[in-house]
């Protein structure tokens, strides 16, 4: 089973004041004090518009808490990715050397010979 990174030392406090926070009715099973009150948190990052739920827990806090760590997850998830696509893009193209190409055209041509003598003889038509 894959492990889960841990985003490294965030302060969700200051995460918490770059978002919106909304809370709503979270519904579904927890009985009446889950379905009567505002429970569920919803978190939007205004700088990205990333949003993230949390509604699994009948704590608002809890619920906010789980929502700015998924939060962090997601951002940090993006801020890899597009690390990744700068370093793909600044990569240098290479081309095989010459001594490259002729050992691979060496080897293409000693494969083919050796397929050509795996070939049935045919009879020929002047017999």
């Amino acid at each position: 089973m894959a492990r889960k990174e841990k985003p490294a030392a965030i302060d969700y406090d200051a995460l918490a004041r770059e978002c919106n926070i909304e809370f709503t009715r979270a519904g579904g099973p927890g009985g009446q004090h889950r379905n009567k009150t505002e429970t569920a948190v919803r978190v939007t990052h205004r700088p990205s518009g990333v949003v993230v739920l949390a509604a699994e827990r009948r704590s608002q806090a809890r619920n906010k808490a789980l929502a700015l760590e998924r939060l962090a997850e997601k951002l940090a998830a993006i801020e890899r990715e597009q690390r990744l696509a700068q370093q793909r893009e600044n990569r240098p193209a290479t081309r095989p050397s010459r001594s490259a190409r002729r050992r691979r055209l060496e080897q293409k041509r000693q494969h083919a010979e050796k397929k050509r003598t795996r070939r049935k003889v045919r009879p020929s038509v002047d017999d």
